[in-house]
Order: structure tokens, then C-alpha cells, then sequence
């Protein structure tokens, strides 16, 4: 296959010189356009690619001191920082909070489309992830000595939901339903309110996973409140969930005093295309990336010129008819790309040094080209699986690695709200055994302690 797609590629000169060997811009989308022939195209591609979270000094003060202050007063700073941020005229943390009966009365009033929309999806994701599910372990040497792994759940997380321009409620289902099947007893989720007003269907999809509290606060406080605690928000294990600037900030300051997720930067989509999709199928595709942010990230690869050219036709006439617009052509002006490659081969070696959050093969026979995708913290494979079924319902986790961390993460799942303590168990035999070998390598190391009280037992066991 791919030998063909190459020959079709490489047999036109026409076609290749669409895509000159020098960065060029696509219409009037202005979108980037390389070639892999192009002598500079591995600078220009990670030029593209680059996105590193530069410290915005003024940004970290400002989060550093909302975190002291919430650390040092509480619900006091929280309240204080809800009201300034958020245009809310809460006179107390408990103002902030939903009770599960307003969360139940969210999911009642639901038309009932979206009703079963949110049902369904939180049942695929639950089957899903329940094959995710660690057990404990061990074994019993010959001695008698047993060796293991206990699994056990964090005792509490806090689910971070954005809001403000956005509100997702995929993302409540997404973060709490895994926590849920570790068996977290407690899940705390806050999500910010902008003037007291939050998406229902955040709060129903908070009925469905059974959310223990919600609170709608959000930016840095909301992270403080959960890392720290207040006197009405309680202090937790683990914080997952994305959020702006501020948030990110916040976590990593944070980091230490509880676990994370990650600290994710924007969404991504790479598509891989053989030049044989619906063209307006993959311009949709990339749409569905850009929409979310204007650094958000949406990269095309194929070794057609005339497809990409196709591509940029069905972008040009279908984006007037999105309301995020703006967001979309910021996004594609600023970091997308079409790239033109000798043949898919080329295109999966690219791939890997992207290492996208969410890859789509489209192409022919899609599943024998996944053993060649080594980086990616999703792979969509075939032309009918649009990424944004990812997103909501098809089963695995959205919270996915970005910014090339795919190199080396993984996306969110059960095993992230689970903790692995090592069991060991030593026989009268097995202390003697196993001491001597301690002995010699701790007095190696010049630790004399370490060294007798593993010859202590050397010493009992020779006595019996």
C-alpha cells in the first residue's frame, strides 16, 4: 500500500511543485505549508511544533500569591478570590457549593436526548475502563518468604472541570468515572461559575458518576483550596483535569503537596491521510482541534499535493459556517500545517517525532499500519473514526498527553487513582539467606546499622 500511495505521490511534477520546498502559505487560510524534501524542513518542523510553556513571571507571582493566601485563610481567600474572578457576590464558601440534590434536579431537567446522550457515554467509558482494573499480588518462595504487590485507591481526588467559555461535561464523566472504578471513596470536583452561572450539563453528568461535592470555583484558588484544603473544601490526594494558564500554573506550584495528571498544554490533532477520505471529512477533523483554543494544534500529512489542495477548498468553504470561527482561523494561522511527504512510511517517522495527542490514520487497511505508531496518546484508526468520538462516547480516556509528553505518558486511566505498595514477608530461612547478601553489599555502602540488623537475623536463624 504504502509503495503504491508513494508512486501515485512522486510520479507528478506538477503536483509536488504545489507544495514548494520552502515554507509556503495555503489561500486564505494562511495555513503553513511544508515538504519533507525541503532541506529545511526538519528546523521548520520543529519550529511548528515547539511548544514550550515559557514562564510568564508576572502570571507566576500573581498564582503564587492567590496560593498563599488561600493556604493562610481559606474559605476567606477563596470566597474573596470567586468574587474578584468570577463577578460572584458569595458571602460565604458555602454559597459555592451544589448539593447533590441540585445535581439530580440538573439531570431531571435535561431534555432527554441529552439525557441519554450523557448515559450512554458514561457506559461506554465505564466498560472501558474497568479492563483497566489492577489486582493485587503475590508468591511464595520455596523458603517460605512471600513477595507482592498490594493496589489500593487514593482515599480522595479533586476533579478539575473547566468552565468560563467552555463548560465540559465529558470531562466530569472522563476524570471521575476511572477514579470511581479504583475505588477513590471521595471525588471533590470544582469548576468555575462566571457570574453564578454553570453548564447544566456539567451538573448532571456530576448526578451520574455520583461526584461526592462540587463547588463552583475555579482558576488557581480552586487548586489551592484542593491541594491545601479550607474549612469547607476538603484537602486531596490527586488533582487531574485541565484548565487555563492560571490553573496550569497552579499545579505545578502545587506539585508534591499532592499528586497530578499532568500539566497539559493545547489540544492537538495529527491526521494522516493517503489522499482517499472525503476531503470535507478532514477538514472537519482538523476544525474540531482548532475550535478549542487558538493554540491549539492541527497538522495534516499526505503524500498528495492535489488532496491537500482538495483539503484546503473544503476548509475554506466550510469554516464561514462554524461559530467559532475566529478561535478556528487564529489556530490554523498560528500553528497548523499541511506537510506533503514521499509516502506513508515517511508520514508515520514524522508522526513519532510529533508524537500528537490524537493521531488519525485515515487510510487504507489502517490497522496494519498501528504497529508502526510508537508515540501518541490516541490513535484513530480508519476513515470513519473521526476524533471527536474520542471526545465523547467511544470509550477511552480524553485526557490525553500533549506536547510531545506521548513520548513518554500515557492517557489518564484507573491506574492513575490507584497506588502499588510492595509486600515482603521474610521466613527464619529466608532472613538468613537474603541477610548475608545484605550484609555484604550494606557494609559495601559503609552502613554499619543496615549491615547488623540484617545479621542479627542471620544470627537467630543459625541459633534455631
Amino acid at each position: 500500500m504504502a509503495t503504491e500511495k508513494s508512486s501515485t505521490a512522486s510520479g507528478s511534477d506538477t503536483e509536488s511543485s504545489a507544495l514548494s520546498n520552502v515554507l509556503t502559505k495555503s489561500s486564505a487560510l494562511n495555513i503553513t505549508r511544508l515538504s519533507s524534501k525541503a532541506e529545511d524542513f526538519d528546523r521548520r518542523l520543529a519550529d511548528l511544533t515547539a511548544w514550550q510553556v515559557v514562564a510568564d513571571k508576572t502570571l507566576e507571582a500573581s498564582v503564587a500569591d492567590i496560593l498563599a493566601q488561600v493556604r493562610l485563610d481559606g474559605d476567606a481567600a477563596l470566597v474573596t478570590f470567586s468574587n474578584r474572578f468570577d463577578r460572584r457576590t458569595a458571602g460565604s464558601a458555602d454559597e459555592l457549593e451544589i448539593s447533590q440534590d441540585q445535581c439530580q434536579q440538573a439531570l431531571e431537567g435535561l431534555p432527554s436526548e441529552q439525557r441519554e446522550a450523557l448515559y450512554t457515554a458514561a457506559e461506554r467509558i465505564k466498560n472501558f475502563h474497568q479492563r483497566q482494573q489492577q489486582e493485587s499480588w503475590n508468591y511464595r518462595e520455596a523458603d517460605g518468604t512471600l513477595l507482592g504487590q498490594q493496589i489500593t485507591p487514593l482515599d480522595r481526588v479533586g476533579i478539575y472541570v473547566p468552565g468560563g467559555q467552555a463548560s465540559y461535561p465529558s470531562s466530569v464523566l472522563m476524570n471521575a468515572i476511572p477514579a470511581q472504578i479504583a475505588g477513590v471513596a471521595e471525588i471533590i470536583m470544582v469548576s468555575p461559575a462566571p457570574d453564578g452561572v454553570l453548564n447544566p450539563l456539567v451538573l448532571a453528568a456530576a448526578a451520574i458518576v455520583g461526584v461526592t461535592r462540587v463547588f463552583t470555583v475555579g482558576g488557581a484558588q480552586a487548586v489551592a483550596a484542593l491541594a491545601y484544603g479550607t474549612e469547607t473544601i476538603p484537602a486531596v490526594d490527586k488533582i487531574v483535569g485541565p484548565g487555563n494558564a492560571y490553573v496550569a500554573a497552579a499545579k505545578r506550584q502545587v506539585f508534591g503537596q499532592v499528586g497530578l495528571d499532568m500539566v497539559a498544554g493545547p489540544s492537538e490533532i495529527l491526521v494522516i491521510c493517503d489522499g482517499d477520505t472525503n476531503p470535507d471529512w478532514i477538514a472537519m477533523d482538523l476544525f474540531s482541534q482548532a475550535e478549542h483554543d487558538q493554540q491549539a494544534q492541527a497538522i495534516l500529512i499526505s503524500p498528495r499535493a492535489d488532496f491537500l489542495d482538495q483539503v484546503a477548498q473544503s476548509m475554506e468553504r466550510l469554516l464561514p459556517t462554524l461559530e467559532r470561527r475566529a478561535v478556528i482561523e487564529a489556530s490554523l494561522r498560528a500553528r497548523g500545517a499541511f506537510i506533503q511527504v514521499e509516502n506513508l512510511d515517511e508520514a508515520m517517522v514524522i508522526s513519532n517525532r510529533i508524537a500528537p495527542e490524537h493521531l488519525e490514520l485515515s487510510v487504507a487497511d489502517a490497522e496494519s499500519w498501528l504497529p508502526k505508531i510508537r508515540h501518541a496518546g490516541a490513535v484513530f484508526l480508519g476513515r470513519y473514526t473521526a476524533e471527536a468520538l474520542g471526545d465523547y462516547c467511544a470509550g477511552p480516556n480524553h485526557v490525553l498527553p500533549t506536547s510531545t509528553t506521548a513520548r513518554f505518558s500515557s492517557p489518564l486511566g484507573v491506574y492513575d487513582f490507584q497506588k502499588r505498595t510492595s509486600v515482603i514477608m521474610c521466613s527464619p530461612q529466608g532472613a538468613a539467606t537474603l541477610g548475608k547478601t545484605a550484609s555484604v553489599l550494606a557494609r559495601g555502602e559503609s552502613l554499619t546499622a543496615h549491615a547488623r540488623s540484617a545479621e542479627y537475623r542471620i544470627k537467630d536463624e543459625n541459633k534455631s
